[in-house]
């Protein structure tokens, strides 16, 4: 009777402690299903990301959840990106899978790129005309004017010598 009194006592403490922790019943839950598909590209080697973020170099084939549309974008340098949309087909009597599988795409060159724009040499701004304008011809050569006295003191000029 001792036994039973004590398996029970500890089957009540292992179930409180469970109980406590939802990561227990958690682990017991089935996962999503999960398809595998397979991504072929011409010319190979883009790089297949889905919409969930997994990635691969193509041919490459990837697990993926069954629950839910994903899209699959396809990227290679010089070429166009190109999209596929993954449908989840449910057929009775089996598991659902993904569709289409496999995956294929033509990817399309990219148009070569414009140059860039180069920018144009600016002509110098016209600078303002530093000519003097033509001085004006005198009308009828006028005789010059005698020079006026001057005081002998006052000019820059030594004076004459006497003799």
């Amino acid at each position: 009777m001792m036994y039973r009194v004590i398996a029970v006592a500890v089957g009540g403490l292992l179930l409180a402690g469970c109980s406590s922790s939802s990561d227990f019943f958690d682990g017991l839950k089935p996962g999503p299903t999960l398809d595998t598909v397979r991504f072929e590209s011409e010319p190979p080697g883009a790089e297949a990301k889905t919409s969930n973020g997994q990635t691969c170099k193509t041919p490459c084939a990837l697990a993926l959840p069954v629950d839910a549309p994903l899209t699959v974008t396809f990227t290679l340098q010089g070429y166009q990106p190109e999209q596929e949309t993954l449908e989840p087909v449910d057929q009775s009597g089996s598991l659902p899978q993904l569709r289409p599988n496999p995956v294929m795409v033509e990817l399309t060159a990219a148009p070569p790129a414009k140059p860039a724009a180069k920018p144009r040499a600016r002509k110098p701004a016209a600078k303002p005309s530093t000519a003097k304008p033509a001085a004006a011809k005198p009308a009828a050569a006028a005789p010059a004017p005698a020079p006026a006295a001057q005081p002998s003191g006052s000019s820059p000029w030594p004076a004459p010598r006497q003799q």
